[in-house]
């Protein structure tokens, strides 16, 4: 099984793509104006208290008051306070915690109004990005993630992932992280530090040390509202949470996002900085590693299976629903069941998928198609329980109803990623009604004859359809070649299957697009 990681630099930002045996199977859009990203801390202010909802809604700089309930105060959040008001007050405020008293925990029953107050100054970190109509959601809780291990501040003990089963690593791991953690910080040790030797997860928790350091630094000149430590990019993340020896490519096409992900790399995996590669093709990233087209096919409302049947996605405010059909499938079992259950476990990968590529979350409904046998319903739903254990997000798979349903409930933290797959019609502009679009080539020429001609444009790219690059470009005699000869000046042709047939766009010297 190979896995590929392929970035493409944009105006905004950049795309990530994350393919699995070349299907893609997570898609994720890094804009450069984005905030208040998940792991993002920030020195809040209490805008308002509310007993009823037993919470608080604080600002943070956000068009909305993000939300803090009293259960995500955690049980420190009187140690928080206390050191949050230390390094403000005092010059010589260290990060340090070793000297540092740690405050007696909250009551876990407790009132919010008996440990905030309006106007009061409070560290907090992101834990859900604003969604909707909704602000981010806080937490007093920090931890700061690494590679291996995440850092705790306040806390001294050794957590370690339930999916590390061996009782002996359990007790290797714990024994000595115990021996090398600062004083009154805790650690979670994650399921990818199984096996490692002690100098790879003693410099993961240094580097998480340096995070705490430069956090505190910051917290002694932030204003209210301010962020005091930013968590990285979601390239670098998606890196240190999914990075194993799996991975074959790490393809990016901007100089600058390389060096960052190539640096990032050979810090926590010196052994897979040679698979970090500046991508230099003709034609675009997404083209060549044929993303563009998984893109427009894998985010409409119907999904294609690749039996022959198909899924129908629908998405409320409450849940998302998913029909699964069996289309023309129906013709190549024998009987009715057997029918069935060959869709249903294609259509449980794909749902799976599906799930992790549009992040959805939130509570999913998916409708199989009806199954009389127990052990068939059994087989599906051990089969969706395998393919959602690779999820990075919380879920939680539940058995088939009798009606067929299945319940699948996961963490949501970002907005759904949501492609308009239904386009415009470039011609008619959604009126029904174009003009014939064999006369596309007619006006490329047209416009290549004023820019040439009239324009004294001195150097054009044209951007169009694959099949009309053909016809511009194949060939000895080629009509590139008669306009070489008419103008004295080589058209460069780019073929974009992103575009519809009818659609082109002319490029200057620098590359930016010419106004028609």
């Amino acid at each position: 099984m190979s896995n590929e990681l392929v970035i493409n630099s944009t105006q905004n930002g950049c795309r990530i793509a994350l393919l699995k045996d070349k299907s893609l199977v997570e898609y994720h859009q890094d804009e450069d104006n984005s905030q208040f990203n998940v792991g993002d801390i920030y020195l809040g202010t209490v805008n308002k208290v509310v007993q009823g909802l037993n919470a608080a809604f604080i600002n943070i700089n956000y068009e909305k008051d993000a939300f803090l309930h009293y259960h995500d105060l955690g049980p420190r959040y009187r140690s928080l306070t206390k050191f949050t008001q230390f390094v403000k007050t005092k010059k010589n405020a260290t990060s340090k915690l070793d000297r540092f008293k740690i405050e007696p925990e909250i009551d876990k029953l407790g009132n919010v109004t008996q440990v905030l107050s309006k106007n009061q100054h409070v560290l907090v970190q992101v834990v859900k990005e604003p969604i909707s109509t909704k602000g981010p959601r806080l937490s007093c809780e920090l931890s700061l993630a690494g590679r291996y291990l995440i850092l705790v501040p306040f806390a001294n003990t050794v957590s370690i992932s339930k999916k590390i089963f061996k009782n002996d690593e359990r007790k290797r791991l714990s024994r000595l992280i115990s021996s090398i953690k600062p004083t009154n910080f805790g650690v979670i040790i994650r399921t990818v530090a199984e096996g490692k030797e002690v100098a790879e997860l003693d410099n993961d928790l240094r580097n998480l040390v340096k995070t705490w350091d430069e956090c505190v630094k910051n917290l002694k000149h932030a204003k209210p509202g301010q962020k005091v430590i930013g968590e990285m990019g979601k390239a670098s993340s998606l890196l240190r949470d999914v990075l194993n020896e799996s991975f074959d490519t790490i393809a990016i096409d901007d100089k600058e996002i390389f060096d960052e992900v190539r640096a990032y790399t050979k810090s926590i995996a010196p052994d897979k900085e040679k698979i970090v590669k500046l991508y230099n093709g003709k034609s675009k990233i997404f083209e060549n590693f044929g993303i563009e087209k998984q893109i427009k096919s894998a985010f409409g409302q119907s999904v294609s299976l690749r039996g022959g049947g198909y899924l129908i996605i629908e998405h409320t405010e409450a849940l998302h629903v998913i029909d699964v059909n069996s289309g023309n499938k129906s013709n190549k079992e024998t009987n009715q069941e057997t029918t069935a259950l060959s869709v249903n476990m294609e259509a449980a990968r794909e749902v799976a998928r599906q799930l992790r590529l549009r992040d959805m979350g939130g509570i999913i409904v998916v409708d199989f198609i009806d199954m009389k046998k127990a052990e068939n319903k059994k087989l599906v739903f051990e089969l969706m329980k395998k393919e959602m254990s690779s999820d990075r997000s919380k879920n939680t798979v539940l058995p088939l109803t009798k009606f067929g349903l299945m319940q699948i409930t996961r963490q949501r933290v970002r907005p759904e990623m949501n492609i308009t797959t239904r386009e415009v019609c470039p011609t008619c502009q959604g009126s029904g009604k174009i003009s014939a679009s064999i006369l596309v080539s007619d006006q490329i020429e047209t416009h290549l004859d004023y820019l040439l001609s009239k324009q004294n444009e001195k150097s054009i790219s044209i951007v169009l359809h694959p099949f009309l690059y053909s016809y511009f470009a194949k060939g000895m005699m080629s009509m590139r070649f008669k306009w070489f000869l008419k103008y004295f000046r080589w058209v460069k042709l780019i073929p974009d299957s992103s575009l519809a047939i009818s659609e082109y766009k002319f490029l200057n010297k620098e590359k930016e697009e010419i106004a028609l």
